[in-house]
């Protein structure tokens, strides 16, 4: 399945799936799903990050596991909005995610997720352990749940 608009999901995806969120880091994949409902986000174990045909079997057991219709991936864009070296990492990732999976996979601007994460589990009182454990797939929630909302929204102004 081709690479589509975050607005387009939702329509592309099966009854009965749920969507994941995915936060790619260099060492691991931060997972995130959402309910039926499409509504809210939850966090998942981490992926340990090997190399792409391994961490896309080990994902793909996940995303099946879990009835994943559709992913969406974070964008690490820079501040300004322009896309650097790890933009450029994460469509590549894409692309090759896209050649093996047939599940739609849109993008999403992860600009300040990780951070937003770091500053609830601070929030909540978690270790710095815990926090390291856990803050990729609690970025992966915040970028799910972003996605999640403006689907709703979507759906409000559309009836």
């Amino acid at each position: 399945m081709p690479i589509v608009d975050v607005n387009e999901i939702e329509a592309l995806i099966p009854s009965g799936t749920v969507l994941a969120g995915l936060d790619l880091g260099t060492q691991t994949i931060g997972l995130a799903v959402s309910d039926l409902g499409l509504r809210f986000a939850t966090p998942r174990p981490v992926i340990l990050r090997k190399k792409f045909t391994l961490d896309a079997q080990v994902l793909k057991a996940a995303l099946d596991a879990a009835r994943c219709g559709g992913v969406i991936l974070g964008l690490p864009l820079n501040m300004d909005g322009s896309e650097g070296p790890r933009a450029q990492s994460t469509r590549s990732f894409a692309r090759n995610w896209t050649a093996l999976d047939e599940r739609p996979l849109a993008f999403w601007d992860e600009r300040l997720s990780t951070v937003a994460a770091e500053r609830s589990m601070i929030e909540a009182d978690l270790s710095r352990k815990k926090r390291k454990e856990r803050i990729d797939s609690a970025a992966a929630s915040f970028i799910l749940q972003g996605a999640l909302d403006r689907l709703t929204a979507r759906r409000r102004e559309t009836g």
